[in-house]
């Protein structure tokens, strides 16, 4: 009888102090009927956006975290099934990688040369091993960072240069965006990093074994049938 008590006092303290059903019945573990008997005379709380946000929060929260652990679990399994990469499907990974992200070729503009940008810093590691495997030594890179003007360049710099493994020395000079006051720009922040680009000297050679291989890794694929 005591507990009972104690509970009835704590959910009118609760609901005093603004908290809804939901929150008093997360908080004491009691039933929604029993809190509407205890507290049924005490005014209601009035809307604010805190106590919205609380609401939702006991409400929604534990499903947002039990979503949280399953998209951790899928992504660890599927993480698993891959296993280590052999040098050849590294070869494969970095050619159809190249092939999608990388600059082309174009009949009305010859520009048989290796290029290669991005922000995502393990799609670079993966590009940068897949040079190495091709024997593409870093004294052959030409790195520089692609970057709005407001950033921070020399943290970018020195965060592109960790993922690259190489001085920040070896870096040429930035491109740097100007800045539109008009945009609402999402990409800032201790966050954000640019862009790297990776360009390699005297590569027409391995440009035009690129694009061969690429040739050479495409599938016959029958035209779809409605």
């Amino acid at each position: 009888m005591r507990a009972k008590t104690e509970q009835r006092e704590a959910a009118r303290r609760l609901r005093a102090a603004g908290r809804t059903y939901d929150e008093i019945q997360a908080e004491l573990g009691v039933s929604k009927s029993s809190i509407s008997l205890w507290v049924r005379d005490l005014p209601r709380p009035r809307p604010s956006r805190e106590r919205t946000r609380r609401a939702a929060e006991t409400r929604w929260g534990p499903v947002r975290r039990q979503r949280e652990e399953e998209r951790l679990r899928t992504k660890a399994a599927a993480r698993a099934e891959v296993g280590p990469m052999s040098d050849r499907e590294l070869f494969l990974v970095g050619v159809a990688l190249y092939w999608a992200e990388g600059a082309k070729d174009k009949e009305y503009a010859r520009r048989e040369r290796v290029r290669f940008i991005n922000s995502d810093p393990q799609v670079i590691q993966v590009y940068l091993a897949w040079l190495r495997l091709l024997d593409i030594p870093p004294e052959r890179w030409r790195l520089r960072v692609a970057i709005h003007e407001t950033a921070d360049l020399q943290a970018a710099e020195r965060h592109w240069a960790d993922i690259a493994g190489v001085p920040v020395e070896l870096f040429q000079r930035a491109t740097l965006k100007r800045h539109n006051p008009k945009t609402t720009r999402m990409n800032r922040g201790v966050g954000y990093h640019g862009c790297l680009s990776v360009n390699v000297l005297d590569s027409a050679d391995l440009y035009r074994r690129i694009e061969g291989w690429w040739s050479g890794m495409k599938v016959d694929v029958a035209p779809f049938t409605p």
